[in-house]
């Protein structure tokens, strides 16, 4: 789906165009033009970007391929840049979205194969307000990406409310269990997807944040450094989530030795505590010609009393020992 919106002195004139509309607009210096392919056909991916932009064939195919990674390509006349987007829920668990950007002097192009809550909120914001929206492209890069970033706050709050349920499971008595391991495991992923996105991102903005490049105004600067500051303390936050669940995870470990050392040492007492018993019978049970005890009358009885003294002394020593 290709939908377009075109600026003149930052409000918004008309929208939707049709395809040669679209180049004549593009053809206009006094124009502002957005253009936002929606999980768009092959032949609408050739039609904007190869037909009405024309941008380089390289930015295409990166644009195209999923890329695991943001980035920043600057081919002079425009940016192509690589951000992600991420939701996360206790069923579909951590995804991520791809949105590239083509950003030029005088218009944006957005690309992602999935709908995206920051591009349909920056759309949103356009028809809502009846004022200036949009003085440059690059303020309407920075709304977009700024609604992309502000989307991670929810993300943070789930990952932090399940830290928080591991955290109290690894305390309970029941959670040595393997599928309470997975869950770690898996919470452990998605910290580090998060984080490996969330890093290169802040690379990126600030490269932007840094005015390197003639399409960025100097009027936007302070905009990019505020989305970089926002970007550090979620790396940071993730990382002292992703901190956490490591310790709770190591927490897990000892307390699942602490337990298979506690059954060990359960069964080495049991074992003590019978062994009086087994060496008496064991004794008695050999059934030589010549034994003293065996012409006794109280052969039984001196037997029984050995028994139970010699494991009443080992019962004694185990709990002075604290195995009981």
């Amino acid at each position: 789906m290709i939908r377009s919106f075109i600026f003149s002195d930052g409000k918004l004139v008309g929208q939707n165009l049709e395809l040669e509309a679209l180049r004549l607009v593009r053809a206009d210096k006094g124009l502002l033009l957005w253009v936002d392919l929606d999980n768009p056909t092959d032949e609408e991916i050739k039609v904007i970007l190869e037909g009405v932009f024309q941008f380089h064939p390289l930015a295409i195919e990166d644009c195209v391929t999923p890329s695991s990674l943001p980035k920043i390509e600057d081919y002079e006349e425009y940016l192509f840049i690589v951000m992600h987007a991420v939701d996360f829920n206790r069923e579909m668990k951590f995804a991520t979205t791809e949105l590239d950007l083509f950003l030029g002097k005088d218009y944006l192009v957005t690309f992602h194969r999935s709908p995206l809550k920051s591009v349909q909120g920056a759309i949103d914001r356009m028809h809502k307000s009846t004022g200036i929206v949009a003085r440059g492209p690059d303020r309407l890069a920075h709304t977009v990406i700024d609604l992309l970033v502000d989307l991670y706050q929810p993300v943070m709050v789930e990952l932090a409310a399940e830290l928080e349920e591991i955290e109290e499971t690894v305390l309970a008595k029941d959670s040595s269990s393997q599928a309470f391991m997975a869950e770690i495991l898996k919470v452990r992923g998605d910290f580090s997807r998060l984080r490996a996105i969330a890093g290169p991102q802040r690379e990126v903005i600030e490269r932007l944040a840094r005015g390197e490049n003639k399409l960025i105004r100097t009027t936007m600067l302070p905009y990019f450094r505020d989305l970089r500051d926002n970007l550090v303390r979620l790396d940071a936050t993730a990382g002292g989530y992703h901190e956490r669940l490591m310790m709770a995870f190591d927490i897990f470990l000892n307390k699942a030795g602490f337990e298979a050392n506690e059954g060990i040492k359960f069964l080495t007492a049991l074992t003590a505590v019978t062994l009086p018993a087994v060496l008496v019978g064991g004794w008695y049970g050999m059934n030589f010609e010549h034994m003293p005890e065996l012409r006794s009358p109280h052969g039984y009885t001196y037997a029984w009393l050995l028994t139970i003294v010699s494991t009443a002394l080992m019962v004694i020593y185990l709990k002075k020992k604290k195995w009981f």
